[in-house]
């Protein structure tokens, strides 16, 4: 069968409920907000939409719940011009929903209610299985049931990229060597390996401790210090400047951009090199921030700056 799909996401249609505070909150504290607003979230959805706006042909394999919110969701999917045939509506189910707060300076806390995504099962892979052999990437995270996240990863034949996110300590050593590209960021890997993530070469210890733990290819991110990435069996670990921030405004969904991005950039140019293709999400991931909301703020090709060939685009990278 002909690969007419750049990439397909297996995951998590969460809907965002987002607070915007001067700051965080306190426990046990009251705070006014100055502003409430919805938005269609969830890890998988928000990459999905992510890659999609950059001009990757994508699906999804997701579940909603029988309400409002989830026939809204899904016509948002299908105006991004996200393939939605596997994106089921679950009875009885609520859903899933995420109480966000931003505060002035971008920092954000999240607490999500997953709903009808728990639903997401290794069923689904099967009857998806037509969806996935179109797909040149495959993209899962750990908002949805890890069974079905396994048994897609161990069904997809080609790159996959495995976001483990949100963190988790025991992390299955199956999720870790199924997958071609893990990628997590600073706060993911230093729950995972339990090592300290806060500096770039301590991100390099991390990144090996990885590997050793059953890993192919790492890659890290690190917010404002770029991301650092190694192939599997390389002993050099390669650090890619981040890009220039002139203000940051909402950092909810960067993440997201990023893996986006990242699945779309291998998907579209087969033949670069990756660090050519971080460098890319990251400037994607960078323009994100500036912009509040979530998938409301991930930019599309032509606001990014990048050329098509990513080998024209600037890219600061050095070995540590």
């Amino acid at each position: 069968m002909s690969q007419n799909l750049d990439v397909v996401v297996f995951g998590s249609c969460i809907v965002d409920f987002i607070s915007y505070v001067p700051r965080l909150p306190r426990v046990g504290e009251t705070l006014h907000g100055t502003k409430f607003v919805t938005g269609f979230g969830g890890k998988g959805a928000n990459q999905c939409v992510a890659a999609a706006r950059l001009g990757s042909r994508t699906a999804i394999i997701g579940k909603l719940g029988n309400d409002p919110w989830g026939s809204n969701y899904r016509k948002a999917l299908e105006s991004e011009g996200v393939n939605v045939d596997h994106v089921k509506i679950v009875e009885g189910e609520s859903t899933g929903i995420a109480q966000i707060n931003v505060a002035d300076n971008g920092d954000n806390q999240i607490v999500i209610v997953v709903g009808a995504n728990n639903s997401l099962l290794p069923a689904d892979v099967g009857a998806s299985a037509d969806l996935l052999k179109q797909a040149k990437i495959l993209v899962c995270q750990l908002e949805t049931p890890l069974a079905g996240t396994l048994e897609a990863l161990r069904t997809f034949t080609r790159t996959s990229i495995m976001n483990a996110a949100p963190a988790v300590e025991n992390v299955p050593h199956d999720l870790l060597r199924l997958c071609s590209i893990f990628c997590v960021n600073e706060t993911e890997a230093a729950l995972i390996t339990g090592m300290p993530v806060e500096t770039v070469i301590q991100a390099k210890g991390a990144l090996l401790k990885l590997r050793d733990m059953g890993c192919n290819t790492v890659v890290i991110t690190l917010g404002d210090k770029g991301a650092i990435f190694a192939p599997k069996d390389d002993a050099k670990v390669v650090h890619v400047k981040p890009c220039k921030v002139d203000k940051v405004v909402d950092t909810t969904g960067a993440g997201d951009a990023f893996i986006g991005a990242l699945a779309h950039f291998i998907a579209r140019n087969p033949e670069a090199e990756l660090t050519q293709c971080i460098a890319a999400a990251n400037k994607v991931a960078a323009l994100s921030v500036q912009k509040p909301g979530t998938q409301t703020s991930f930019p599309r090709l032509s606001e990014t700056g990048l050329a098509q060939d990513l080998s024209s685009n600037p890219c600061e990278w050095e070995y540590i």
